[in-house]
């Protein structure tokens, strides 16, 4: 039998006195729970990071890496395309995602890098809305570094309008992993028991 082998024997002593040795240097168990809270500051400073970099950043370039991230979350399509529309006379419009090649259906875009005590009005929405309809659109996603006040979210949803705050929008390019790259990644494992 294995466990009868000098080698094994050698083996797991060699752990033991190991396992021993990682005791002493580290008295407590790390806990699940304590692994996730971790995490969760992480990305929370992460999203912090990334928030304050996105307001600071060129307004052109904010556009272009909004467009980025919807495409990268599929709103394109498989052979759709997405487009920054010109620095001026956009009337309102940042970004155009063409679902389909023919671009039958698409997304209209528009952005504002806010600071965070500068809520996106209703009026805003509204102007978009406007925006939209001169495409004979009936939808569209504004993002905002900010935040929505209640008139805006309320006319949004009168209005097929999709918004993405300051919050939400960090949390996607995180886990889209755009404007962000993998630092470490570390996995855990469970026995599977399907297979003894």
């Amino acid at each position: 039998m294995i466990h009868n082998e000098p080698a094994y024997k050698k083996y797991k002593q060699e752990k033991s006195n190991q396992k021993k040795k990682g005791q002493k240097q580290e008295n407590r168990v790390l806990a699940e729970s304590q692994v996730k809270e971790w995490f969760n500051q992480q990305d929370e400073k992460t999203q912090d990071e990334l928030l304050n970099h996105l307001v600071k950043m060129n307004p052109y370039k904010f556009e272009n890496l909004m467009v980025q991230l919807l495409s990268v979350m599929g709103y394109k399509g498989d052979e759709g395309q997405a487009l920054v529309t010109q620095k001026s006379n956009d009337h309102g419009i940042d970004g155009i995602i063409n679902q389909d090649p023919l671009g039958l259906q698409k997304v209209y875009l528009q952005v504002k890098r806010y600071a965070p005590d500068n809520s996106v009005q209703m009026p805003e929405i509204t102007a978009f809305s406007g925006s939209i309809k001169l495409k004979h659109a009936d939808r569209g996603v504004f993002i905002t570094t900010s935040t929505f006040t209640q008139g805006a979210i309320n006319a949004a949803k009168d209005l097929n309008i999709t918004l993405v705050n300051g919050e939400m929008l960090t949390n996607l390019m995180i886990q889209y992993q755009v404007g962000v790259e993998v630092k470490e990644h570390y996995m855990t494992y469970k026995i599977d028991g399907n297979m003894f």
